[in-house]
């Protein structure tokens, strides 16, 4: 697959993920500087990795969330959350992650990755 059809896979996710306003807002946002960058993610990340076969989409989101909770990213761990949510993770399934990876990853990051769920849920309503 080329590079620009890997970058419309990739925005029609990002689309798809956060919505309209979600996906062009980071598009929009790029300067000269991280344009490649963005680029880079948007077609590699989301047009390839994303769409590669052997998981699904909803379980591709569920080990975002773990990584990004190990990680201790909350940042995009929010972003994430609204994405698996549009990928048909429920909010329990969100919970349990979080709370599996904690025992792994440790309490500092749980910490963060409940705060920052709580955060999300609490502004779609959810929580």
């Amino acid at each position: 697959m080329s590079d620009k059809d890997n970058y419309q896979l990739g925005m029609q996710l990002r689309r798809t993920m956060w919505g309209n306003a979600g996906a062009e807002e980071r598009v929009n946002l790029a300067t000269s500087f991280n344009r490649p960058f963005e680029d880079m993610v948007t077609s590699w990340c989301f047009g390839e990795i994303w769409h590669r076969p052997g998981l699904d989409r909803r379980h591709r989101s569920m080990i975002t969330l773990a990584a990004l909770t190990a990680l201790t990213k909350p940042n995009q761990l929010k972003m994430h959350i609204q994405g698996a949510l549009a990928n048909g993770v429920t909010v329990e399934e969100i919970r349990e992650i979080l709370v599996h990876t904690t025992m792994y990853a440790g309490l500092p990051a749980g910490v963060e990755a409940m705060s920052a769920a709580k955060d999300v849920l609490g502004n779609m309503g959810l929580d």
